[in-house]
């Protein structure tokens, strides 16, 4: 400020009365300082709260509100009030400052206040205006930011839970949800709340945020509240909506992504593998399975889970995503879980189905071509040569036959691939093509294997290769009809009265060569006749003698007469 403006300033206050200018005519009035924002003046009939100091012009104070520890509270301009101060609080904002000069005639005039005020004095008054309102105000509901998507606002009877921070109308704090470090829960429109509160939380959306004012006859009124709240308070509540449920609500299901093909839907029972992300509703992560690379894997409907996801899992299809909005007296409850589900929660649940299975389900075997005129087909240790791609339901690829040099190789039935994959290979045709969904107890289980989740169900992709016919179980070469009568003598090639290795071999080859046996089938014949050389040469001297030559069909006959 400039010496001159100051100067200028001096002699109006002066003229004002603060020399000495004679008598004034009305209020004198110092808006010494004025909020940045007034969303509002005092107007006639208005209802307000301020602090004063009262003093005479040589300073001394004869009245102060601050000494009585009490805001003054009263309406304007209907003649509560000394007219002088009726006039000079009109058009004030909250927070804001003034100093008023009040002459004897619009103070106390010529009578005084007996022992307090002498008769035709100046009133000199420091005010600070904190709360204006109106017996005709209602509730006042800024937004200040609300989500993109809302698919249900907050209604009468609904449950809350929320976080606010709540302050007079001169933003004085007197409470916090925040210091409190847990939501504010309650119900709405069942007189839970003050009135103001139960109106302003309606239509909110969760995760929205609210600027309440709340005015006394709908907040507190004439009483207050305790030693923060005085008496005719306006209230302000900056709101944030966490989330909201009704008692009646049953689960909410949206569904994202439904495969075109949904062959099957998952029924109580059923072994459901997904993978979720957990949270609540204001978008609070509280579990997820990918954070740990492993499926949830549970049945469902049998309470292994919560309620509410037992519901929602109910329909799904392999490879659908799926949102599941549970509230809580269908997850947690009241009490919560741990210290990352608060209680009275609700939860959401975005799904992703891998697979499912039931443990009645058999190998399920879709035909996808099948050569025209097909007379044979695969039967029980039949030996077979196959290509197969194994995928998870998902699409993942686990093994293929194609990353090898040759096909797959197996006797059917000796119980060296998994069962769901030797059914699904029986009554096939050299050439046909399958496509296998193999269910865990038919796969690898529980415990999974080496690249398989435990308790996957699997898809193969087979094709036929070739087959060849098998012997029974137990056996290593059979008769096309009976065997020589002199077995032994004919065996002995050389007639020396013992068969080695190289005559044992000779003899079989040449009994497969013409027709009379066949041995088991396998990529390795050398092998399967080196085991028969074994089992019968009993005392693995390296030759077989008559003694020690049997037929496996005399030997079975042996064990059955040892038995009995």
């Amino acid at each position: 400020m400039s010496p001159g403006s100051l100067i200028l300033l001096l002699s109006i206050l002066g003229a004002l009365g603060l020399g000495d200018p004679g008598p004034l005519e009305d209020v004198v009035i110092d808006r010494y300082y004025i909020p940045k924002i007034c969303l509002r003046e005092v107007q006639m009939g208005d209802f307000i709260r301020y602090h004063y100091n009262g003093t005479f012009k040589d300073g001394k104070k004869f009245d102060s509100s601050y000494d009585r520890g009490a805001t003054v509270a009263g309406v304007v301009g209907v003649g509560r009030l000394i007219t002088g101060m009726d006039r000079g609080l009109q058009g004030m904002c909250v927070n804001e400052r003034r100093h008023l000069i009040v002459p004897p005639h619009l103070g106390y005039g010529s009578i005084g206040v007996a022992g307090l005020i002498p008769p035709d004095a100046t009133l000199y008054f420091d005010v600070i205006m904190l709360d204006i309102w109106n017996k005709n105000d209602k509730l006042q509901i800024t937004t200040l930011s609300k989500p993109e998507h809302c698919n249900r606002t907050v209604e009468n009877s609904d449950f809350v839970r929320y976080h606010y921070n709540g302050t007079l109308l001169d933003g004085t704090p007197f409470d916090s949800s925040y210091s409190k470090d847990s939501t504010y829960d309650t119900y709405v429109g069942t007189g839970w709340l003050i009135k103001g509160m139960d109106q302003g939380l309606l239509g909110m959306c969760a995760g929205e945020k609210r600027s309440i004012i709340i005015p006394p006859f709908l907040a507190y009124g004439e009483k207050g509240y305790g030693t923060v709240i005085p008496p005719q308070a306006s209230l302000v509540f900056s709101v944030l909506l966490v989330d909201f449920h009704n008692p009646k609500d049953g689960v909410f299901l949206e569904h994202l992504e439904v495969p075109a093909s949904c062959k099957r839907r998952a029924v109580t029972g059923d072994f459901v593998r997904y993978h979720y992300n957990g949270t609540l509703m204001d978008g609070t992560l509280f579990d997820s399975s990918y954070s740990r690379n492993h499926t949830y894997n549970t049945y469902i409907g049998k309470g292994y889970i919560i309620p509410g996801m037992d519901q929602g899992l109910q329909g799904v299809c392999v490879g659908e995503r799926r949102r599941v909005v549970v509230p809580p007296h269908l997850a947690y409850g009241e009490n919560g879980a741990g210290n990352k589900i608060p209680g009275s929660a609700v939860l959401i649940f975005d799904v992703h189905i891998i697979d499912f299975h039931n443990p009645a389900d058999p190998v399920e075997i879709e035909t996808v071509y099948r050569p025209e005129g097909c007379n044979i087909t695969t039967r029980d240790r039949d030996f077979v040569r196959y290509h197969y791609n194994c995928s998870l339901l998902d699409g993942t690829k686990l093994f293929s036959s194609h990353d090898y040099e040759k096909p797959q190789e197996v006797t059917l039935g000796a119980n060296k691939v998994i069962e769901g994959l030797n059914s699904g290979l029986l009554n096939m045709c050299t050439g046909e093509r399958r496509v296998l969904i193999i269910p865990p107890h038919l796969g690898h289980g529980e415990s999974g294997a080496r690249g398989v989740p435990g308790s996957a169900v699997l898809r193969f992709e087979v094709e036929l290769i070739s087959m060849e016919e098998g012997v029974p179980e137990g056996y290593l070469f059979i008769w096309h009809g009976d065997p020589p009568a002199s077995l032994y003598e004919q065996m002995d090639l050389n007639k020396d009265g013992e068969i080695p290795a190289d005559e044992f071999s000779t003899f079989i080859k040449t009994q497969v060569a013409e027709g009379k046996g066949r041995l088991m089938p396998s990529s390795d014949p050398e092998k399967v006749i080196a085991d028969m050389f074994r089992n019968q040469d009993r005392n693995q001297d390296g030759k077989i003698t008559s003694e020690e030559l049997k037929l496996k069909s005399d030997e079975d006959q042996e064990k059955i007469h040892e038995e009995l």
